[in-house]
């Protein structure tokens, strides 16, 4: 089954705008694929693209972002269980769409039968492959007779192998050797378009606005040393990892136990565990857990590097952010972002439970920080390519493409 059929302009002379829904299923105005989606729509319509977002939720605050409004359909039916949630969701979907037309389908769900999909959250099957690797055996069986991991992985393997799907969005080299590895899919639909980052939000700048105030407003010493962690979902995220680098600061060159301070952005259910795991540490003077916040970038320009050590994410927007905003930048061989980096340029690559090398990380970038900071100017040169406006370039580019229309007469190149 298709989910949108064939647009009648597409013979017709001069390009019509692209109307284009693209599903996702919670929205959360803290996360990460959020803020995609906030900045991928607003360079869409820049480029005469129409999208409709089709979601379960959608908070009314958050139906303008950037002075760009964000069409919606709200889809939520009723559900019991997890597994429920996501199959009545997707039974929805295919509801409106039969009554709806669209030029093209784009998913950032796994919902089978859509033109693409963008693999925003990665493999399934990876991730579990990963977090395995941080659990003990009762709780890797409880994983594997988990009914909502097995419709996931079902769901995954069977719209990937879907003669359906006409597309994958992958957003690093990582995912798509992922799906590769994972599937059979044929490698010409696998798409690797980079997310892009607004650098006149996220910029070196930020420092001058807001640094000395967020500092102070945190409690933090204006000479401290502070590491900085952006994400929701912890475990996932790192934060064990960027929680025990800090503690292992002791006898680090000339920063000590104590100078070293780290703030954590985002939000968490077992936020309580997380904080007394940090005071199990001696962190308790020197982490500050702020939650989830609308506006991140006070805490980038608070911050002297950026620590995101985690356990699996294909491209972590927050890397990219910290990186615009001149952040060194330390995060893990299972992450997207590491092939934004060179170790000692732009910052660090280690292993996400490597602990050890995520202290000695810590340590030296914060050492280029505290000097010239070299790498940061490195970081931020290396994503200022990754613009919203090459992102909506590459994006309109593949749509026109699947579609058999002629390109976007554009002055600029995709990426």
């Amino acid at each position: 089954m298709t989910c949108s059929p064939a647009s009648s302009s597409a013979n017709s002379g001069a390009p019509t705008p692209l109307k284009i829904a693209l599903i996702r299923a919670k929205y959360n105005p803290f996360g990460g694929a959020e803020r995609f989606v906030q900045t991928a729509v607003a360079a869409l319509a820049d480029e005469g693209v129409s999208m409709t977002v089709l979601t379960r939720e959608w908070p009314l605050q958050d139906t303008v972002r950037g002075g760009a409004a964000i069409d919606h359909v709200v889809l939520n039916p009723r559900y019991i269980t997890s597994t429920g949630r996501d199959q009545s969701f997707a039974a929805a979907v295919h509801a409106h769409l039969a009554d709806t037309h669209y030029d093209l389908v784009q998913s950032h769900e796994r919902i089978v039968g859509c033109d693409v999909f963008r693999a925003g959250d990665g493999v399934h099957a990876e991730w579990l492959a990963q977090r395995r690797r941080v659990t003990s055996g009762f709780k890797q069986l409880g994983m594997a007779l988990n009914l909502h991991h097995r419709y996931l992985l079902a769901t995954e393997r069977a719209m990937f192998e879907s003669p359906e799907l006409r597309a994958v969005i992958c957003n690093s080299q990582m995912v798509k050797a992922d799906i590769q590895r994972h599937f059979d899919i044929d490698a010409a639909k696998l798409r690797v378009i980079l997310s892009g980052v607004d650098s006149t939000t996220f910029h070196p700048g930020l420092r001058e606005l807001h640094r000395a105030e967020t500092r102070k407003a945190l409690r933090i010493p204006k000479v401290a040393p502070v590491a900085l962690f952006v994400g929701s979902g912890f475990e996932r995220k790192g934060l064990i990892g960027f929680l025990m680098g800090l503690a292992d600061q002791e006898g680090h060159g000339p920063l000590t136990r104590e100078s070293v301070r780290g703030i954590v952005v985002g939000h968490d259910k077992h936020l309580v565990r997380f904080q007394s795991f940090a005071d199990q540490l001696g962190l308790s003077d020197r982490v500050t857990f702020v939650g989830g916040v609308d506006d991140v970038k006070p805490f980038y320009a608070a911050a002297d590097v950026f620590v995101l050590p985690t356990l699996y994410d294909p491209l972590p927007n927050a890397c990219l952010e910290a990186m615009a905003c001149g952040l060194p930048t330390i995060t893990s061989t299972r992450s997207g972002a590491a092939e934004l980096i060179s170790n000692g340029v732009e910052g660090f690559v280690v292993d996400a439970l490597d602990t050890p090398a995520i202290a000695d990380a810590i340590c030296a970038a914060l050492d280029s920080a505290m000097t010239d900071n070299q790498m940061g100017l490195n970081a931020a040169k290396r994503v200022a390519g990754l613009t919203p406006r090459n992102m909506a370039a590459a994006y309109v580019a593949l749509y026109r493409e699947l579609l058999g229309r002629a390109a976007l007469s554009t002055d600029h190149p995709a990426t």
